[in-house]
C-alpha cells in the first residue's frame, strides 16, 4: 500500500515537498512515479524514478521539481521548488516493482495512492 503526504497551498514561487511512502514493501526495489492532474485535463507525469535510480522530469518542472529516495524512511520525495500557479493540479505517487525504466508511462505502474492535491495561489 503507498501513502502519500504532503501537498497543500503554496504562493508562487514557493515550495512544497510530497513523500510517498509503503507499507509492505520496500520501495528501494521499485520504480516511482509522480503524476498530476488539473481541472479539465489529462493526468500527465512529471517525474520519476527507476529501481535503478535513473531519473526523468517533464519540460514543465525540469530544474524546479527534484525526486530522490531514503531507502533508510521507505520514502520517495518530490521537492517542488519556485512553484507556479499551472502546477496546481491533484498529484498523484505510483510505484512499479522492478521498473528498470524511468517511465511516466502510467500502464507501467501498478500502485497508485489517491493523490493530494497542491494548489499554488497568491
Amino acid at each position: 500500500q503507498l501513502v502519500q503526504s504532503g501537498g497543500g497551498l503554496a504562493q508562487p514561487g514557493g515550495s512544497l515537498r510530497l513523500s510517498c511512502t509503503a507499507s509492505g514493501t520496500l520501495l528501494s526495489y521499485h520504480g516511482i512515479g509522480w503524476f498530476r492532474q488539473a481541472p479539465g485535463k489529462e493526468r500527465e507525469g512529471v517525474s520519476c524514478i527507476s529501481s535503478t535510480d535513473k531519473t526523468f522530469y517533464s519540460d514543465a518542472v525540469n530544474g524546479r521539481f527534484t525526486i530522490s529516495r531514503d531507502n533508510a524512511k521507505n520514502t520517495v520525495y518530490l521537492q517542488m521548488n519556485s512553484l507556479k500557479p499551472e502546477d496546481t493540479a491533484v498529484y498523484f505517487c505510483a510505484a512499479a516493482k522492478g521498473l528498470t525504466t524511468a517511465t511516466t508511462m502510467p500502464q507501467a505502474y501498478d500502485l497508485w495512492t489517491q493523490g493530494t492535491q497542491v494548489t499554488v495561489s497568491s
